[in-house]
């Protein structure tokens, strides 16, 4: 039997009315937004008018644009996942799973990030979530890159650091799966930013100023060690007396080697008399 006959009602933009006359609430969302879609009204005139925030007009306005009727639904009636996931291409998906399982550690804003260089679609973070852990299969065989120890060419190590960077993995994120300290990561982004690909080649660290101790300073001090009353800073100074400059450690250290070379003596410290005591108690109070 055909239901009861409905009552025919005027139109109206009343806001309170149609609220009222609505259905559901993705009925009620439409109403809200369809002014800005149809007749390109603005948010803030729209938000005026029904006295809801603009923000959040304008962002549904914008989701149904892009996603249509599926943006007026909640996350729960569509399953679980948000319109969002649902609409992202599989290759922004299956990454979204590759890292997460490359990286267990890696934020979910920081994969959208990378999504969005690789794919120009940067995915809310909570879609991300979803997607990572809806128990999808990853695709990766091994890793990429091995830690950084056990990347045996330096040029290979560097290299891994700058494509895992823009890539828009984060210092602590690379660091994190290389293995390394982040001072190194930083190190080898700034000699990639500085150098370009001359700063992947590893520099010698080697001593590129020409040694104080020479053949001629070892041998003068070993003529003067023959006294042996001569200590380091004593053969600092007596080298200052002929114009050589060298430090007291390093006159100690070339000092030890030529007494262990040549059998020189130690030097030895001088006896000298016991020197009495300024604050010596007098009288009783020494007795005591």
């Amino acid at each position: 039997m055909p239901g009861p006959k409905r009552e025919r009602r005027a139109r109206t933009d009343e806001w309170a009315s149609i609220k009222q006359w609505t259905l559901w609430p993705e009925q009620e969302l439409y109403e809200a937004i369809r002014p800005l879609i149809l007749f390109h009204e603005t948010a803030g005139e729209r938000a005026k008018e029904i006295d809801v925030p603009r923000r959040t007009l304008s962002r549904k306005a914008d989701e149904f644009e892009q996603y249509g009727m599926q943006s007026l639904f909640s996350s729960e009636e569509q399953g679980g996942a948000r319109a969002t996931s649902k609409t992202l291409p599989p290759e922004v998906r299956q990454l979204i799973v590759d890292l997460h399982a490359e990286l267990p550690s890696m934020s979910w804003r920081e994969i959208a990030e990378v999504c969005y260089i690789r794919y120009e679609r940067r995915p809310d973070h909570k879609s991300v979530k979803h997607i990572a852990t809806s128990g999808a299969p990853h695709s990766l065989q091994a890793r990429r890159y091995q830690p950084w120890h056990l990347i045996p060419d330096p040029a290979e190590r560097k290299l891994a650091v700058v494509r895992l960077h823009s890539e828009g993995w984060s210092i602590t994120s690379i660091a994190a799966y290389l293995d390394v300290s982040r001072p190194t990561i930083y190190a080898t982004l700034q000699r990639w930013a500085e150098e370009g690909v001359a700063g992947l080649e590893e520099k010698s660290r080697a001593r590129k100023q020409p040694r104080k101790a020479t053949l001629q300073v070892r041998n003068e001090i070993r003529k003067l060690q023959q006294n042996p009353l001569l200590g380091e800073w004593r053969m600092h100074t007596a080298l200052l007396r002929i114009g050589i400059e060298v430090s007291p450690a390093t006159c100690g250290r070339i000092m030890a080697a030529n007494r262990q070379l040549y059998g020189l003596e130690k030097p030895q410290r001088q006896p000298r008399a016991k020197l009495e005591m300024p604050f010596d108690a007098m009288g009783h109070l020494k007795l005591w």
